[in-house]
């Protein structure tokens, strides 16, 4: 039993907000549950917990801008080393300015995050599915599907199944779960339960698996800045007989064999049964893969070979091509909480703070905002767990 505590500001008063077994998610399997047997605690203060959270928020915003220029354009194949990325003061601004649908990473995220802060941790399921179907934005594959279904009276979890959408398992929930391990620090069933109950909007099988190992990874990187225990502890989320469990295990084990050089696992995802996108329309006999299980070997990809560089972690995750822009997103936003907002280098984060006021397009929420917005209904979330232990007490 692992006990999670947050010191409130700088004091020494400590709440105890929850026990929890870290990592061992509601679909864990038997025996990996023996090693989160011992006993201890971890102490973060309200000050670390904020800068996290940023951390969070940001990484996912430079990843995605990183990537967009390479989104979908290298299919099938690697960005090679001698093709430079662009990075420079005006890229935030211009997608801003010019493009704000490439923040769709983002946009849907906050979606419902502002549900949770309205309505609190027990919003029903219908209240994120209306919130998300009837927004101005647009949307495309398993949510556009899904909102289809919503708007024409099929409500989750069969608005995501894939018996009424057929992009079930594309990459919609990978790229939108983000938000549940960033409101469930160290809580891992926490933030499986969050995805369980939205995840469902969009996808089913292998989509669905997808958001909740990135949940739970966002989840664990509060807790440790070990990639490698990250990676495969946030992997007890999912069955093993899943094909997205197969898929992930053996891109850590390529990793291990081929340790100093990305593109041979890299080679290996390509050569295996996962890097054929069966199920969506637009990528059945086509290069074209947003197919959930091969995007988020990338992911893995950029995470292990990035050894917690920043820069190296979101250029390898788009240089493996395919869905280049929100493959860094996911991986920033996971490394941008293991290091925390503060320690994000100046060279990605200097063209960031040009655009943090500034609301992403159909909403009314910045970057600055979210910040708050994430932490505030977080806390507020947390102590009203403590004080329902202390009462059942």
């Amino acid at each position: 039993m692992k006990i999670y505590k947050i010191v409130k500001s700088q004091r020494t008063f400590l709440f105890v907000i929850l026990l929890i077994f870290l990592g061992s998610a509601c679909i864990s399997n038997g025996p990996q549950k023996e090693d989160l047997s011992k006993e201890s605690s971890i102490i973060i203060s309200k000050k670390e917990l904020a800068d996290k959270i940023k951390g969070g928020w940001a990484g996912q915003t430079i990843g995605v801008t990183y990537g967009g220029p390479a989104e979908f354009q290298y299919r099938g194949t690697f960005i090679k080393d001698y093709t430079p990325l662009r990075w420079d003061e005006d890229m935030p601004k211009w997608y801003f300015d010019n493009n704000q649908n490439l923040y769709d990473d983002i946009y849907v995220d906050l979606t419902f995050v502002e549900v949770f802060e309205r309505l609190g941790f027990n919003a029903p399921v219908d209240s994120f599915a209306m919130a998300f179907a009837t927004a101005d934005y647009r949307l495309w594959h398993a949510n556009q599907a899904a909102r289809y279904n919503i708007l024409n009276g099929i409500m989750p979890p069969e608005s995501g199944h894939w018996k009424n959408n057929i992009h079930a398992d594309c990459i919609d929930f990978q790229i939108g779960a983000d938000f549940a391990g960033l409101m469930s620090p160290g809580m891992v069933n926490t933030s499986t339960e969050i995805c369980d109950k939205i995840g469902h909007i969009m996808n089913y099988g292998d989509g669905w698996y997808a958001g909740v190992y990135v949940a739970a990874m966002y989840s664990m990187a509060f807790v440790s800045d070990d990639i490698d225990f990250i990676v495969n502890e946030a992997l007890k989320t999912i069955p093993q007989e899943a094909k997205y469990y197969k898929c992930m295990k053996q891109v850590i084990n390529w990793y291990k064999q081929y340790p100093d050089d990305w593109k041979k696992t890299w080679f290996e995802v390509e050569r295996s049964e996962w890097a054929q996108d069966l199920h969506c329309p637009d990528g059945v006999f086509r290069g074209f893969n947003i197919d959930a299980t091969v995007n988020s070997a990338y992911c893995l990809i950029g995470l292990l070979y990035g050894n917690k560089d920043f820069g190296k972690t979101i250029d390898i995750a788009t240089r493996c091509g395919q869905d280049a822009d929100c493959n860094p997103a996911t991986v920033g936003g996971i490394l941008g909480v293991i290091i925390g907002y503060d320690n994000i280098p100046d060279y990605w984060m200097k063209p960031l703070k040009v655009v943090e006021d500034i609301d992403f397009k159909y909403t009314t929420t910045s970057l600055n905002n979210a910040y708050k917005l994430s932490l505030n209904t977080l806390w507020n979330s947390l102590l009203k767990m403590a004080e329902k232990l202390m009462i059942r007490r």
